[in-house]
């Protein structure tokens, strides 16, 4: 059944515990209180890049500069994303409609579902890197650890062998993966709101394509279609890459305290100022999955406290930069199809 629960630590956190005494720490720093100046700037800057992006396309016209535009949108609609992911964790508003109706009208803007999404982004919180319980570690093109790719048939298997080389030219595919996905989820009668869910998916596609074809020559129309959806599917995946991948991999009964669960399977990214908005704060991603309320912009004085934290109790913490971050989870996506190059079975 798909959860309608919001995106906040679960109540195993139990007073006195390492996250319990981490979390007050938090609190006593005020890193908890909602931060309405930040996100009015924001929403209304990316608000006004969505509205000048597509204001573009219809000045430039018929024109092949207007690729460079499909350019920048998709890299609008990826802070759109981000936006809507803030919003889901309630990050902006405290109240629960207030944050569905802006989660949904983000998502409607990049045709995303909102419902579908927010199920799956909780189940991957409550069990970050869970071979059997993180839907993100789903075979379902990829293969994530040996034991998946000893099982892996069809296109699994096909593309497990090499998928390390094949990870950023399949990224281009994950703007359409996320509308088909989203799509798919609205055979779920246990979604909830996927009525409306559906109306806004449908009425975005409506727009978007009435109004590329309007705009543009059909030629000129699908070369901006592909060139936006595939760089904004190249932004998506790298936003979320560093994160989790080459980290721990949990299974069966692994089931660290909350504070470990969290902290052993994530990683940071360092960088400065850009990095935080380029990744809208993801690089923070042990401190947000530890307070996913939390506003992504405080979580760079987070970062502190909890790396300080961490070392008092031993426990890793893990912090590259951006380009060893790729890195090392290109590594980890070679080492797991290692057993397809080994041998071959029958699909």
């Amino acid at each position: 059944m798909a959860s309608t629960t919001t995106l906040h630590p679960p109540s195993s956190a139990m007073p006195g515990s390492d996250f319990a005494r981490l979390s007050r720490k938090i609190a006593d720093a005020g890193l908890m209180g909602r931060r309405p100046g930040y996100y009015a700037l924001r929403i209304t800057v990316v608000a006004g890049l969505y509205v000048g992006g597509w204001a573009a396309v219809a000045i430039i016209g018929d024109s092949w500069w207007t690729l460079t535009v499909a350019a920048f949108l998709a890299v609008v609609f990826g802070q759109v994303a981000l936006l809507a992911h803030d919003t889901a964790h309630r990050q902006v508003f405290r109240r629960r409609r207030a944050s569905e109706v802006s989660g949904r009208m983000a998502g409607a803007g990049i045709g995303m579902g909102y419902g579908w999404w927010q199920d799956k982004h909780t189940r991957h919180h409550a069990n970050p890197n869970h071979e059997d319980l993180d839907p993100d570690l789903d075979p379902d093109l990829l293969v994530w650890s040996q034991d998946q790719a000893r099982a892996a048939k069809g296109l699994p298997r096909l593309i497990g062998r090499w998928q390390a080389f094949l990870f950023f030219p399949l990224l281009t595919l994950e703007g359409f993966n996320l509308h088909v996905s989203s799509v798919k989820a609205l055979a779920n009668r246990s979604l909830k709101n996927r009525a409306l869910d559906g109306a806004l998916l449908f009425a975005h596609f409506a727009v978007y394509l009435t109004a590329v074809l309007w705009l543009l020559p059909p030629g000129m129309a699908i070369a901006f279609l592909v060139v936006h959806q595939c760089l904004f599917g190249v932004y998506l995946g790298s936003l979320f890459a560093p994160n989790h991948k080459g980290m721990p991999i949990l299974k069966g009964e692994d089931r660290p305290d909350f504070l470990r669960r969290q902290v052993l399977t994530s990683r940071n990214v360092r960088g400065g100022r850009l990095t935080d908005i380029a990744l809208g704060g993801l690089n923070h991603q042990i401190e947000h999955h530890l307070f996913p309320s939390m506003p992504s912009l405080n979580l760079r004085r987070a970062r502190t406290i909890v790396r300080r934290y961490c070392e008092e109790l031993g426990v890793d913490y893990v912090e590259t930069g951006l380009i060893t971050s790729y890195r090392l989870a290109l590594t980890s996506l070679h080492q797991a199809g290692a057993p397809l190059r080994r041998t071959r079975v029958p699909a």
